[in-house]
């Protein structure tokens, strides 16, 4: 492989102007295919295998207008002290505001009278009309939410106090600004560690171009593969993070080639067959993570991963020739390792041609820099530094042993906002179950007596634990279907209502062997729940396939057993860690105040499988980036700790930029007002941080300088039967050799 990609880097570096023609023609083609493609419908959610889906897809084939998937939303009217909504002048506004609703969209299903439906408190301080909408709250329109708005804050001018709770407020939260923070920081950091603003600019320049393409595509692409908005979010988040890492390893690796004196056409070969290999399979194992989404088996999920992992294969692919192609137009502009540019003083007093001054310089001892003074510790202490990272990250683990999966509802809300206002409203006045009562449906068509069947489960969910109130049922015209409206003793997230749902599915056994009549929950409550359950059966086979796929890939490349199985446990080692650091802040709010939650609870149920796809990818750019050097000083006669030291000499300080960059686009989403999208951004930040620090550049040197030569031990038959990729580029050797002989038999004639 590294011959290929060494023979691909020079030719694309030779013909620059022909493959940046290429990479830019596809760009604008992406850029109109999105411009002309027809505006797409938010993806459609679905959970295939649940009874929640089961439940919603009886609805819509029986009782279309209960649009039991649509989206809702929850007005809460209180009277001001002293008052009632009862009062005529009061009563008057509800009636007013809620004809307002019914006719301020088209997308409105209903809104319920609170007087006719009953819903007003007890003291009659509070009451609420419940919207429900003929879409779902990913495919209603800004013009629905506006009208929503509007109507709301009309009805505030009357002196009630009014807020809306529910999902149809709920907008995808604005990641622009945080976009272009991390983009900042990673310039900083790039100008930084290359010491030149050319330098610097190709892998921001070449990771923008991919993600444009990418993003471009999904976005043509949306209307007819029904993708939704948070595909494109995804799939930019991570095209961003993996185009910069890669092209910033190629481009570290050519400068390396020009300090070693070799011409500029020579090091972009050379960098891209060495370097370029190592992209080549890092990128493959976060094209495994990603695609491996698709075991949990929920449409929108996969659909998120595959798009991602296409974004990530056209990053490697820019990596591999837009990148050697951009170093031959900047020249001599792109200094050699070790020397300055002009932006940090560099340039003066200098030879007029630095490979000429290099070439004619006495060789020296490469300068001991913090990496491989770093590596030398390490080496000299690898059992202490083992044992120390260890514990650290088994203590960082800790909380893991508490993790409460669910998926956050209003109440995790920041107080400021209406849906937590309302929710809180709710709370005070009716209890906290009215947050988030059970749809329970029943299929009567095996009952003899369809009336007398409805009645019979309405006692029989009456009489269950944590029930609070059973509306009567509502059967449908053909009397085939009834809907029954259960309002929980607890809150919607509690794992009080998470057990009244299986207690009711539970009874639903003995009901339909009594009356023939079958029961199930749903709504929105009861779709949580299976979500929930649905990602935590599907955590342990996504791990098996992912860790085992990228094991059996890292076999391939490092030709070693102990190695891959060392990344693999150190991979899981900071993913738990990581996980136990979200658990103590946001679930026992440890610090809680610093990050700015607000409200502490359950852990998003996506977030450990979201971790491990999106970390695992990175982890394993970094454990290939940095180890494949090491092998290659290895397999070139280092000593096994000689060859630890030499990759910590070339690698540590790319790696580290790379972790830097990853960590401040993931940390620019803790700033966010969206719990979710707080969290996220927090467990990525410190997974990378934890994984890159902590396991890359800690652990992983002291376990390779324990097991010695050990490390790199491949049984026989193993190292006959597997393919040699040559990653170290120790083919490259020979293609050099025929090449300097090539050009002296010229030289002769």
């Amino acid at each position: 492989m590294a011959t290929f990609l060494y023979k691909l880097g020079r030719l694309a570096f030779r013909r620059r102007h022909f493959v940046a023609l290429i990479w830019v023609a596809l760009l604008t083609l992406a850029g109109v295919g999105a411009a002309s493609a027809p505006t797409a419908a938010s993806s459609s959610f679905s959970i295939p295998g649940t009874e929640a889906q089961k439940a919603f897809d009886l609805l819509d084939e029986r009782v279309p207008g209960a649009s039991a998937d649509g989206a809702g939303a929850r007005v809460v009217f209180k009277a001001p002290d002293g008052e009632k909504v009862t009062d005529p002048a009061n009563k008057a506004e509800v009636h007013k505001t809620v004809a307002a609703l019914k006719s301020g969209s088209e997308e409105v299903a209903s809104a319920a009278d609170p007087f006719q439906a009953k819903t007003v408190s007890k003291d009659g301080s509070t009451a609420y009309s419940s919207v429900s909408y003929k879409v779902t709250s990913m495919e209603l329109t800004d013009e629905s939410r506006d009208a929503l708005e509007k109507t709301t804050d009309d009805a505030r001018e009357s002196g009630l106090t009014v807020e809306v709770g529910g999902d149809a407020l709920q907008a995808m939260p604005e990641t622009g600004a945080t976009e272009i923070i991390g983009i900042a920081v990673a310039a900083v950091v790039l100008v930084i560690t290359f010491g030149s603003l050319v330098a610097a600019g190709l892998p921001l320049l070449t990771a923008l171009i991919g993600v444009g393409i990418g993003v471009s595509s999904i976005t043509a692409l949306a209307n007819a593969l029904d993708l939704g908005t948070t595909t494109s979010t995804l799939a930019m988040m991570i095209g961003l993070a993996v185009g910069i890492d890669y092209a910033l390893f190629i481009v570290s690796r050519y400068r390396g080639e020009l300090a070693d004196g070799r011409d500029r056409e020579e090091a972009a070969g050379r960098a891209v067959g060495t370097a370029g290999s190592a992209v080549v399979f890092a990128g493959l194992t976060v094209v495994i993570a990603l695609v491996g989404l698709a075991v949990v088996n929920i449409p929108m999920l996969t659909k998120m991963g595959f798009a991602a992992a296409g974004t990530v294969v056209i990053a490697v692919l820019i990596a591999l020739t837009l990148i050697p192609a951009l170093l031959g137009y900047a020249g001599k502009k792109v200094k050699p390792t070790g020397e300055k540019g002009k932006l940090l003083g560099g340039g003066k007093n200098k030879a007029a041609d630095p490979e000429k001054a290099a070439a004619a310089a006495p060789a020296k001892e490469p300068k001991a820099n913090l990496g491989t003074r770093w590596a030398r510790f390490v080496t000299r202490r690898p059992l202490a530094v083992l044992l120390v990272g260890i514990i650290g990250l088994g203590a960082a683990a800790l909380p893991v042993s508490s993790l409460e999966l669910g998926l956050p509802d209003d109440g995790a809300q920041p107080t400021s906002t209406t849906q937590r206002k309302a929710y809180d409203l709710v709370s005070d006045g009716f209890g906290p179950g009215f947050n988030g009562p059970l749809m329970t449906v029943a299929d009567l068509k095996g009952a003899d007596d369809p009336k007398a069947a409805a009645q019979q489960i309405t006692k029989k969910i009456s009489g269950l634990d944590d029930v609070l109130t059973v509306a009567p049922p509502m059967i449908n015209k053909a009397g085939d279907t009834a809907i029954i409206s259960v309002v929980p003793s607890s809150k919607p997230s509690g794992t009080e209502t998470e057990g009244l749902v299986h207690s009711i599915r539970d009874a639903g056994g003995e009901i339909k062997s009594d009356t023939g009549a079958e029961v199930m929950v749903t709504g929105t409550t009861a779709m949580n729940i299976d979500v929930s359950e649905k990602l935590n059966d599907a955590l342990l086979p996504y791990l098996a396939l992912v860790v085992g796929l990228a094991f059996l890939l890292l076999i391939v490349v490092f030709r070693s057993i102990l190695v891959p199985l060392k990344a693999a446990l150190g991979f899981l080692l900071s993913v738990l860690a990581a996980l136990g650091a979200v658990v103590a802040v946001f679930q026992w709010g440890w610090l809680g105040s610093l990050f700015g939650v607000e409200q502490t609870g359950p852990i998003m149920s996506m977030m450990p499988i979201f971790m491990v796809g999106v970390v695992f990818g990175l982890a394993m750019d970094y454990e290939v980036f940095l180890v494949t050097r090491m092998r290659e000083a290895y397999v070139h006669g280092e000593r096994p700790g000689e060859a630890i030291v030499t990759g910590f000499r070339h690698g540590a300080r790319v790696v580290s930029a790379a972790a830097v960059i990853m960590i401040a686009v993931f940390a620019g989403f803790i700033g966010s007002s969206e719990q979710m999208v707080k969290m996220i951004g927090f467990g990525l930040a410190i997974a990378v941080f934890f994984d890159a620090f902590i396991v890359r550049m800690a652990l992983v040197p002291a376990v390779l300088a324990l097991l010695g030569r050990k490390a790199w031990w491949l049984p026989r038959w193993l190292d006959r039967a597997l393919p040699n990729v040559d990653v170290e580029g120790e083919g490259l050797r020979d293609v050099a050799d025929k090449a300097a002989e090539g050009d002296r038999e010229l030289a002769r004639v």
